[in-house]
């Protein structure tokens, strides 16, 4: 993060980030705040930005027109015919012209143009006579409080009865505490205190506003009556105008201020292959990927032995149904035209305990990546997993079906079936070779010639006897090797199976589960460092 100090434009740029990428994780109070703020930076920086508005705030009796009055050098909060009384605010500008639209966007319609500035440098400057700020008409409050939160800089005025009032400092000094650079504090009614005691009084003060936050705020001391302490006074609003940065300043400050009432996301954990791995083994469980995996191994075993097993009792395995085909997963099925995206398998609904695991293992995950987000962040969090709950099924129950499984048969199929058949064959006319030897006689035919084993062990062994032996021997045997290969396979083929569908169902839990919390912690991370930026 970078350790200089943001533009204007960077702060707002990254409070707009906080409100967007935080809607519904903040306040809605503080988001609606947060919206106005962004709305009057654009309008009064698009409006004289070349004129500085001060704004005089004090509460009743602090003697607010009569400072005004001095510092103008004019009766100008009493010459107003319209205003017999501070009930609206009032408006002493030195370039009436030039000031209007920013005046009209103020809503100040009481307007004092006078010729001679108050300073030099203050040829731009606004000066606004506010309402009392403890006002017993609530509309007169109302007028103070909004412009409070508008004008570039802020002249608080007390007077030495009410100087430490605490509805002047809890209620609006307080409050502005980021505003140090943009606020001056009069003490008014000097004259009223003994000559030994002002000092006191003014240090009293500036300890005051200390303890509001604005040790760095400048504290004057006047007198409206006797002008004692006004061409200071004058000289510290020339300050303000001359600077041509107040309203930046004012705005850096509101901004400031607002992103300190957001509450830090906290830091957003960072997920690793292991922990989006583990949920997806967990759901891929759940889902029903070994019970897939089993059929694609007990499908490929039976189709082996239907075609590799000894013929006369091989047919009996055509009888049952291919574990595929009752899972909605044969090769007829898949072959067939129907949409892949809307494919569904025959696998039966998730069970209760399959439901609870699937629930556990994605609110789990969930809990682990939000873990050290604040409260309404770790929410959201929680939100976005849940949400997947109820897509989850049907989605992976999609992508499974979806998966390429393996359904061809291996190439050695047909070498033992034509082996097997041949050995049947061979038996079947050893068998024939003896049967006609014993009854072709009886038909007065002759008899066929039964060539025996001139030597060796089997020495006396009818030939056909042996081809028969031989012919059930190889068959049995082929069908122990075919079994035993087709066992080494289809654990191979349930490997791979279990390792396609994972990959099938880690791209669902991806999109449905991992995207959605990793977007949610992407969003606490933007909003964390956009709040650093404002609020620096």
């Amino acid at each position: 993060m970078s350790t200089s100090t943001p533009t204007l434009d960077e702060r707002i740029a990254a409070l707009r980030t906080v409100t967007e990428a935080g809607a519904g994780r903040i306040p809605s109070a503080i988001a609606d705040d947060a919206a106005a703020l962004l709305q009057q930076a654009k309008a009064r920086r698009s409006r004289s930005p070349e004129h500085t508005v001060v704004g005089v705030f004090g509460a009743t009796g602090s003697g607010k027109s009569s400072l005004v009055n001095a510092l103008v050098g004019d009766e100008v909060a009493k010459a107003h015919v319209r205003r017999p009384t501070t009930s609206q605010a009032l408006a002493v500008t030195w370039d009436a012209v030039g000031a209007a639209e920013l005046l009209d966007w103020l809503e100040i319609h009481e307007r004092v143009e006078r010729t001679q500035p108050i300073d030099p440098r203050a040829g731009k400057l606004v000066l606004v006579d506010l309402p009392d700020i403890d006002s017993i008409e609530a509309g007169n409050r109302a007028i103070a409080e909004r412009l409070a939160g508008q004008v570039d800089a802020l002249l608080w005025v007390v007077d030495p009865q009410k100087y430490a009032d605490d509805v002047l400092h809890a209620q609006f000094i307080a409050p502005h505490a980021r505003h140090a650079a943009v606020t001056l504090v009069v003490l008014n009614q000097v004259d009223l205190l003994a000559a030994g005691d002002r000092a006191s009084v003014v240090a009293s003060l500036q300890s005051i506003v200390s303890r509001d936050g604005l040790p760095r705020a400048r504290v004057l001391s006047a007198s409206a009556r006797t002008l004692e302490g006004i061409d200071a006074l004058r000289a510290a609003i020339g300050d303000l105008a001359a600077a041509r940065t107040v309203r930046d300043a004012r705005l850096t400050a509101d901004v400031q201020t607002l992103a300190a009432r957001i509450d830090d996301p906290g830091p957003a954990a960072t997920l690793d292959a292991r922990a989006a791995a583990r949920v997806r083994d967990e759901v891929g469980a759940a889902a029903g990927v070994d019970v897939v995996a089993a059929a694609v191994a007990s499908s490929y075993r039976k189709r082996a032995a239907q075609v590799t097993g000894w013929p006369l009792v091989s047919w009996i395995g055509r009888l049952r149904a291919d574990p595929l085909t009752r899972l909605g997963l044969g090769p007829k099925r898949r072959g067939s035209d129907t949409d892949a995206d809307v494919h569904r398998t025959s696998m039966p609904l998730l069970s209760a305990g399959a439901q609870a695991k699937l629930s556990l293992a994605v609110r789990s995950f969930a809990d682990t990546a939000a873990a050290g987000l604040a409260g309404p962040w770790k929410a959201a969090v929680r939100t976005a997993a849940e949400g997947a709950l109820e897509k989850l099924p049907a989605d992976l129950d999609l992508a499974i079906a979806r998966s390429p499984l393996p359904a061809k048969g291996s190439w050695w199929w047909a070498i033992i079936g034509i082996v097997q058949w041949v050995t049947i064959v061979a038996g079947v006319l050893g068998a024939l070779w003896l049967v006609g030897a014993s009854l072709l006689p009886t038909f007065g035919m002759p008899a066929l010639l039964i060539p025996r084993v001139e030597s060796g062990p089997l020495e006396g062994w009818a030939v056909p006897t042996l081809v028969i032996i031989a012919a059930v021997l190889v068959g049995v045997l082929l069908g122990l090797l075919s079994a035993v290969l087709s066992a080494l396979t289809a654990a191979g083929r349930r490997r791979r199976t279990r390792r396609r569908l994972l990959a099938s169902v880690d791209e669902v839990v991806q999109r449905d589960v991992v995207q959605p919390v990793t977007a949610e912690l992407d969003r606490a991370r933007a909003v964390a460092a956009a709040l650093a930026v404002a609020r620096r």
